[in-house]
């Protein structure tokens, strides 16, 4: 009898985030490479978390997305693809879910990382945990990763559905008129010089976007800077939103493009925060929702996998 083909482990990875208010603080320790975080900053990204469930959703969210993507692409009968999921910054982390996955002795490993933009200060630095994992565990199955599909047609077409569906909630007289806000997660101003892809292939997915949108007015901005004494990327989301309500704009819908799933940095930082920032302009802020674990997430990452796979084979 032949043996069964051995199979495809692809590696679905995400920042990941605190599982409980009482874990705040070891995830900041770990996100800040053991540097102790001070006591003022952990309450109050305690509280952020308070205020949008006590924990982060990102953990369910890739679970189920991991779920639903094993049993599309296996949807022939096949079990070609086993998928797991490792975390940057939190339980199960990369190195966990790395020695997990080699229990089903894979003929080779796909890393995936749930942000479609590259750049080697984010997408490398999960590449980075996933060569310390094999070089901890002595591995050396065949490994490949999936580095960019900021302009795939799936995620665009998702991108634009939501965004008209969102733009529905605005009074039906101004729509056509609504601007967009366009925002990515903010990376230190360092990559300019580092010449790193991630601010063009920002600009790639918007402009791709914005091309499906017939002429819908549009913004983009960086959001959620961290707190380094270095400069961040910009313009901000508050500076922008500054510009929209000197132009004379009462509604704003806002498309966080470089996210895929809701996490701190929709659910606090722009529902929360920046909905109340813009309040104070009197403007009327929407925000398109997430593609979280949704079958059109899904359809894109079977298409970015099944693309992966045939130009290995090329």
């Amino acid at each position: 009898m032949l043996a069964a083909p051995r199979p495809i482990a692809l590696l679905l990875m995400a920042m990941g985030g605190p599982d409980s208010l009482e874990n705040v603080d070891p995830y900041l320790l770990d996100v800040r490479g053991g540097r102790p975080t001070p006591p003022e900053l952990i309450e109050e990204i305690r509280t952020r978390y308070r205020l949008t469930g006590g924990k982060s959703p990102v953990l369910g969210i890739m679970r189920e997305v991991a779920d639903a993507l094993e049993q599309r692409l296996n949807a022939s009968g096949e079990a070609r693809f086993r998928c797991y999921v490792g975390l940057r910054h939190w339980h199960p982390f990369i190195k966990d879910a790395y020695a997990e996955l080699l229990t089903a002795a894979p003929d080779h490993i796909v890393g995936l990382c749930m942000a479609p933009q590259y750049s080697v200060l984010s997408i490398g630095a999960y590449v980075k945990k996933v060569e310390d994992a094999r070089a901890q565990l002595a591995d050396a199955t065949p490994i490949s990763f999936v580095a960019s599909w900021h302009r795939h047609p799936l995620l665009i077409a998702a991108i634009v559905e939501r965004i008209r569906r969102t733009l529905e909630r605005f009074p039906a007289a101004v729509r056509t008129q609504v601007p967009v806000l366009f925002t990515a997660h903010s990376l230190p101003e360092r990559v300019v010089a580092m010449k790193d892809p991630y601010p063009d292939e920002v600009r790639g997915t918007v402009e791709a976007v914005c091309a499906q949108l017939d002429g819908q007015p549009m913004r983009w901005a960086y959001q959620s800077q961290g707190r380094s004494g270095e400069k961040w990327l910009g313009p901000s989301v508050e500076e922008v939103l500054d510009d929209v309500a000197r132009a004379g704009h009462h509604h704003v819908l806002v498309a966080p493009i470089g996210f895929l799933c809701d996490h701190v940095e929709t659910l606090y930082d722009i529902d929360i925060e920046l909905t109340q920032w813009a309040r104070t302009k009197g403007i009327q802020l929407e925000r398109m929702p997430m593609l979280n674990a949704s079958a059109a997430m899904i359809d894109i990452l079977v298409s970015v996998v099944e693309a992966h796979e045939s130009s290995l084979v090329q």
